[in-house]
């Protein structure tokens, strides 16, 4: 006869078994696992949250208004841009402190096409002057990342020492290509990159653009069920497909609706009246923003991005690397490739962040992209990017070069000095990579 099964106090498994029970039955803990939804991303989102409501208070109210919202999407964009480029250099267990110098040289190089060489050929004020600036912009970003990503790969110079390298070598570059001037004015059609009054898509474009989102959203969970369903996967039950579904649209049309509420200035809006023959009303006229271009460069980016990186082959190889990159080449990838293929994105998207910033400062100046690459490092680990390599999301690197664009606007209204923000965010950066090593002990 068997002896009977007796927990003692001594003995902690029965305990721990009944609190994991317990959680299990909680009803925040059925509605996470019924959604799906990750915990550390809900965390980043409550973190925000208390950020925004404690600048609001210590500001006087001025931060969680229309305008302060307005210029803060515009103020991430560039930062987000390239962070969604550092996930996956940081996944594969890489580094590159070169962002901010490559973006400073290459906004350098797309002001001078624009202000002293293209004109020569094609004229001011051609249409095809913001497209030729910015192709070039994007082939020398991309020159630029492979050169980095060649030596890293072949001649097995590590990253940290190749970026460093180039942090100091592209910051030069960038006064070379003027002796040190500031270039200006960009084109008009470049300028709109950056937003501003005229940067923006307007109202009823930014309600299309809501709508057309939504019906993203709904379509992408009817398709995600349907592949679950085909391939026997378990399926979330209806009523958190429809929460899901109605939590992304309401978020959303808020954001619209915060963009819509920002007006034009009341003398640009009398001067557009006056220009195209509107009256003006007793009260003034009420002329909308909308969405920010920049905003909705960098969310067409974050969705590129996470589309190559959890849908492509590409994607699955560069987690691969990160997660053994031993075990990833015995398995026939091309790690030298790939990682070659991960600093050329790199380039580019310093590029469409150095096109972002010379379009809104609208000159080239050589202190563009200045202590970038601190912020876009910092986003992308707030959002959870592990520097163990194998772990990171693009959409939290967005949302970490938000919270970390947040602190550094909210410093800015508080009238905090630059030197005290930076020490702000290099503690910020040093807890994040400290929660994320805990985090990482506790899911063992």
């Amino acid at each position: 006869m068997s002896a009977p099964n007796i927990a003692t106090k001594s003995d902690p498994v029965p305990s721990s078994q009944n609190r994991a029970s317990h959680a299990q039955s909680g009803p925040i803990r059925r509605f996470l696992n019924a959604t799906e939804l990750d915990t550390r991303m809900l965390g980043m989102i409550a973190a925000l949250a208390l950020v925004w409501v404690g600048f609001h208070i210590f500001s006087g109210g001025v931060f969680i208004t229309p305008r302060n919202l307005w210029n803060l999407s515009v103020q991430t964009s560039s930062t987000a841009v390239m962070a969604t480029g550092m996930v996956l250099i940081i996944v594969t267990r890489n580094i590159d402190l070169s962002v901010g110098s490559v973006l400073g040289v290459l906004g350098m190089i797309m002001g001078v096409m624009q202000a002293e060489i293209l004109p020569q050929f094609i004229g001011f004020g051609s249409p095809l002057m913001w497209i030729l600036s910015l192709a070039i912009g994007l082939a020398a970003g991309a020159a630029i990342g492979a050169l980095h990503g060649v030596i890293i790969a072949y001649l097995r110079v590590p990253a940290f020492i190749v970026t460093l390298g180039g942090y100091l070598a592209w910051r030069g570059a960038a006064w070379w290509v003027t002796t040190g001037r500031t270039v200006a004015p960009m084109d008009q059609a470049f300028a709109l990159m950056g937003g501003g009054t005229y940067g923006a898509i307007g109202s009823t474009a930014s309600w299309v653009v809501a709508a057309f989102v939504c019906a993203v959203i709904v379509w992408g969970l009817y398709s995600g069920r349907k592949q679950r369903r085909r391939f026997n996967f378990p399926l979330r039950p209806i009523w958190a497909e429809v929460t899901l579904g109605v939590l992304a649209c309401a978020a959303t049309l808020a954001a619209v609706w915060v963009a819509n509420s920002y007006e034009w200035p009341s003398r640009v809006a009398a001067r557009y009246a006056q220009a195209n023959n509107i009256p003006i009303p007793e009260g003034g006229l009420f002329i909308a923003h909308g969405i920010a271009v920049p905003v909705l460069i960098m969310l067409g980016v974050a969705v590129l991005m996470t589309f190559i990186s959890m849908r492509t082959r590409f994607g699955r190889y560069v987690f691969a690397m990160g997660g053994n990159p031993e075990a990833a080449e015995l398995a026939g990838i091309n790690t030298r490739r790939v990682t070659v293929m991960i600093f050329t994105i790199m380039g580019m998207l310093c590029a469409v962040s150095g096109a972002i910033t010379t379009a809104r400062l609208n000159a080239a100046t050589n202190a563009a992209g200045t202590y970038d690459e601190m912020f876009v490092i910092a986003a992308a680990v707030i959002g959870g990017t592990s520097f163990n390599g194998g772990v990171g999301t693009v959409a939290g690197a967005v949302l970490g070069a938000l919270v970390m664009q947040s602190l550094k606007s909210g410093m800015v209204l508080m009238g905090v000095d630059t030197p005290l923000q930076n020490i702000v965010v290099g503690i910020v950066l040093v807890v994040a990579v400290w929660l994320d090593t805990l985090y990482r002990q506790r899911a063992k």
